[in-house]
């Protein structure tokens, strides 16, 4: 009996995981196959670092093509077209037809969806963009620093938080933070509002002990980069210096176009299995939409793209095997919020207890941050065999540290 095709679309964290699961469970009689567009995968969580100038792309990064070296095929390739009641794929390369078919594609950035944003704003939510902000904030000498997040949803809800205090860290460390004034908007009511409003009211306390401003429930409309001005939906206008933004994110247009987006504009899945409507068809991480039992959508973010990553593979491989048991993703996740000064937050808890999620956050600690770097090194290490050499962890136990934190 011959053996099944898997393929995976997608190399980010979900993909990742899913592939390698399924290797570690199904015999190479089996073929596994990931498509990703970019050969190189990169650790977005050390993006925040490598803005402030404290990695640089070889340090955060790895090759896909190293993955044949376990088992797995990879195709670099752009997806054009995926027909999931067939399982078949149309890539820019070739064209395969799954027994199993994943669907890991993440969320696209989308800064035009904003008029002007795309010639105003920096980011740091892809690799290009953390390097030409870390370019600008070199020549950055003071001013106003406007970050924005731009529309919902977006992933790694700490992330925009964990960016405004790594700037002011990077500020006091350059000695200009007095010449630095910087604001955060965000059309929600408090950082993080799914992790509770006790977390919440927690990271706001935190964002504005080190003078950052704070402005909640503002939806930017528009971006006049000539002038440097921001307009919200409210008529609100700001003046800034430097503009810093989380874009907006839409689901790609391949994935819409399959017929496997729902009326939230993401793909609709079972929130415990990842399937999908169609059979053998499962999507997972930053391309899906769960609702929670509030009525609020699960975040999109790598933790949980691991975890249902994980589940996937399982499943897959007992089906296949007839051997074993198939797996539910359980709604766990954390996050982890660098704070500057060696130290990071922590929130932690279970996203699909009802009737809301119970999250912790623990205050930030050296502990927390040199947990987060000894990850970092051990994810490349993990999924390619790279980054442990010279144990940067260690080194990291004196980053950030020149600085005496504020009181």
């Amino acid at each position: 009996m011959s053996g099944n095709t898997i393929v995976i679309l997608g190399g980010g964290v979900g993909g990742l995981v899913a592939a390698h699961g399924l290797r570690e469970r199904l015999g190479r009689d089996h073929r596994i196959v990931l498509v990703d567009k970019s050969p190189q995968h990169i650790f977005a969580p050390s993006l925040l670092w490598l803005m402030v100038g404290r990695r640089r792309a070889p340090q955060v990064s790895s090759d896909l093509r190293g993955l044949t070296r376990k088992g797995i095929e990879y195709a670099q390739a752009e997806v054009q077209a995926i027909d999931p009641a067939a399982r078949k794929v149309i890539t820019s390369v070739s064209q395969f037809t799954a027994d199993y078919l994943v669907i890991a594609l993440g969320a696209e950035l989308a800064p035009q969806a904003t008029p002007g944003l795309s010639e105003a704003a920096h980011g740091y939510y892809d690799l290009a963009g953390a390097e030409r902000l870390r370019e600008a904030l070199a020549r950055f000498e003071g001013g106003r620093v406007a970050l924005v997040i731009a529309s919902l949803p977006y992933k790694c809800p700490g992330a925009p938080w964990e960016g405004a205090l790594l700037l002011d860290y990077y500020f006091r460390q350059r000695g200009i933070r007095d010449r630095v004034q910087i604001s955060t908007y965000t059309p929600e009511p408090l950082p993080m509002p799914v992790a509770g409003p006790v977390v919440g009211r927690a990271l706001k306390d935190l964002i504005e002990a080190r003078g950052i401003a704070f402005y909640p429930q503002v939806k930017l409309a528009a971006v006049d980069a000539a002038r440097r001005e921001l307009t919200f939906e409210d008529g609100r206008r700001v003046e800034y210096d430097l503009l810093v933004a989380v874009p907006p994110h839409r689901c790609p247009a391949t994935v819409t176009g399959a017929g496997l987006v729902g009326e939230t504009g993401w793909v609709s899945v079972n929130a415990r299995t990842l399937a999908t409507a169609f059979e053998r068809v499962y999507a997972l991480g930053d391309v899906t939409m769960i609702k929670l039992a509030n009525g609020k959508p699960l975040p999109k973010a790598g933790v949980f793209a691991h975890g249902q990553a994980a589940a996937v593979a399982r499943t897959i491989a007992a089906d296949v095997t007839r051997a074993g048991k198939s797996a539910e993703f359980s709604g766990e996740g954390y996050c982890i919020i660098e704070t500057g000064f060696g130290r990071a937050a922590m929130g932690a808890g279970n996203f699909y207890t009802e009737p809301d999620p119970v999250v912790a956050l623990k205050p930030p600690s050296r502990w927390v941050h040199l947990s987060k770097v000894a990850f970092e090194k051990y994810w490349l290490w993990r999924w390619f065999g790279t980054g442990l050499p010279g144990l940067q962890a260690l080194a990291d136990r004196v980053m950030f540290g020149p600085v005496v934190p504020p009181d």
